[in-house]
């Protein structure tokens, strides 16, 4: 593992619940690895008027309920806590961020930080612009006596809603800072199964000859959710699915199972092959749109134990609204390997599960063999890869039923990170924020590859504008619009997941 250098972490939003219940729980576990360096502060930001010692009690309380490991080790906690500091000041205040910039070159004197600063934006989007600008004016020239210190800026999603306001923020980003000082978080890129699709299709010369669309039949993406906007509905509703999760979570996944081989395994070789993939998406006319994407909204019900009185009734969203909680999508990407391949993605809220997960479908082998004896033909192959929960992987078989006859019935051969390495997978924030210490840049979005997702998502939403069609109501607890089932059923496909029950058994005459 590369070492840490020292360093100041300024989180914005250190009130939030992000920070609360991820951000804080990450350092602690870095700590308890040894992944923080020695001479490390961090600062909290935000509106709230808070103290130091309240902002610590809030601190130590979040890795109490949230961390990883239990029981928290007080020794470790106490290292962090100490070098914990809280700054209340508005977000575009030049008064305020020359405090916070006194109170660094503090942490350098007491802590050796050597000028090095992490600045973490875990704030809602509209804020972005404020601090950028005040990060640009108050703090750009400070660096350590030798001259060394290094600064960068960590971004949470979204990052724009359209191709226009990515391209400003790019722009943005760029009068102060170089693109090698950005990082663009997406947490899914964090997760240990999400890294292990490269090391699979890479590392395993079984796949790469197959992994084409000369066995691939299609592949499914599926990110589920199983509540509601709860409060974020202001929010939500100005976003909607598409925008929340198609543009990063399910096209980061879909990047990374349809992308090329890198020339080498560094942020820059792995994020051009990603940027192909969005460029290489077949774009869906405005006026096919509804051929291809499907959007719902869920209605009143009850499902997994929350009851709700709909989309359309909850807190700060529009009695009118038409925007999105569930989309499913058909899209294609033409390249020479994935040459009419399609990739179907969906995600929603208010869903039966809370998973994630990829499943690609291999065709159907020659049934010369079997079709005269058996009754129905022999179940395709199917590689799952769960994100979540309980990460891992599934390769599904056809094996033959003990006994006289010949029955066939689909097996699974399954791997599972905790059971295999007995260690549960560390948390994505864990992952990136130590990434961001030390420069390496692999797990984030580069700035054009941010742009070209949303150039494959501003003609869908261009098309929802113009289009006559509502998005279609579901039921809390079911798999959403019915016209979702149709847009793959029509192609004589299923969705599926991991938690299906196995094909039943094929029974064949001897």
């Amino acid at each position: 593992m590369p070492t840490a250098n020292p360093c100041a972490i300024v989180i914005f939003g250190a009130s939030g619940d992000l920070a609360r219940r991820k951000l804080i729980p990450a350092l602690y576990e870095m700590a308890r690895e040894k992944l923080l360096p020695e001479n490390f502060a961090l600062v909290g930001y935000s509106r709230t008027e808070m103290t130091d010692d309240e902002y610590r009690k809030e601190c130590r309380e979040a890795v109490q309920s949230f961390a990883r490991t239990k029981p928290v080790d007080q020794q470790v906690w106490s290292r962090i806590e100490k070098a914990t500091y809280y700054i209340s000041g508005e977000y575009g205040s030049d008064e305020s961020h020359k405090k916070l910039a006194m109170k660094l070159r503090e942490m350098d004197d007491k802590y050796g930080t050597a000028g090095n600063r992490l600045f973490y934006l875990s704030t809602p989007p509209t804020t972005f612009e404020p601090i950028i600008n005040c990060l640009g004016r108050c703090h750009p020239h400070y660096t350590s006596a030798d001259g060394k210190g290094w600064q960068r800026i960590v971004i949470e999603k979204p990052f724009g809603r359209d191709l226009k306001s990515a391209r400003d923020l790019n722009k943005l980003l760029h009068t102060y800072f170089d693109e090698s000082q950005v990082f663009r978080i997406d947490h899914y890129l964090g997760k240990e199964t999400v890294q292990n699709l490269m090391v699979m299709r890479f590392a395993n010369s079984i796949f790469e000859p197959i992994w084409n669309y000369k066995y691939i039949d299609h592949v499914q993406i599926t990110v589920s959710e199983t509540l509601g906007v709860g409060t974020r509905g202001g929010y939500y509703d100005k976003s909607g699915a598409l925008r929340d999760m198609v543009q990063n979570h399910l096209f980061q996944l879909m990047a990374l199972v349809s992308m090329e081989p890198p020339t080498a395994l560094d942020a820059i070789s792995i994020r051009d092959e990603k940027v192909k993939v969005y460029k290489s998406i077949r774009q869906i006319r405005s006026q096919n749109v509804d051929d291809f994407v499907v959007r719902g909204q869920y209605g009143a019900g009850e499902a997994n134990g929350a009851k709700t009185a709909g989309y359309l009734k909850e807190k700060d969203v529009a009695p009118a609204s038409k925007t999105e909680t569930f989309v499913a999508a058909k899209l294609f990407i033409d390249n020479w390997r994935w040459s009419g391949t399609p990739f179907y993605l969906r995600t929603g809220k208010f869903l039966p599960q809370k998973l994630s997960e990829v499943v690609v479908r291999f065709r159907s082998p020659p049934l010369t063999l079997f079709q005269k004896q058996c009754e129905s033909p022999v179940y395709p192959n199917d590689l799952i890869i769960r994100v979540q929960p309980d990460e891992g992987i599934s390769w599904r078989l056809n094996g033959k039923v003990p006994g006289g006859q010949m029955n066939i019935k689909s097996v699974a051969l399954d791997f599972l990170y905790k059971t295999t390495f007995n260690v549960e997978p560390p948390e994505a924030y864990e992952r990136l924020i130590f990434d961001a210490m030390v420069g390496d840049q692999t797990l984030f979005i580069r700035g054009d590859e941010a742009e070209a997702a949303w150039a494959v998502i501003d003609p869908i939403e261009e098309g929802w504008l113009q289009s006559k069609l509502a998005p279609e109501e579901y039921s809390p607890g079911t798999w959403g619009p019915k016209r979702a089932q149709q847009l793959i059923e029509e192609d004589g496909r299923r969705w599926m997941h991991s938690g299906d029950q196995a094909e039943p058994i094929i029974a064949c005459s001897l």
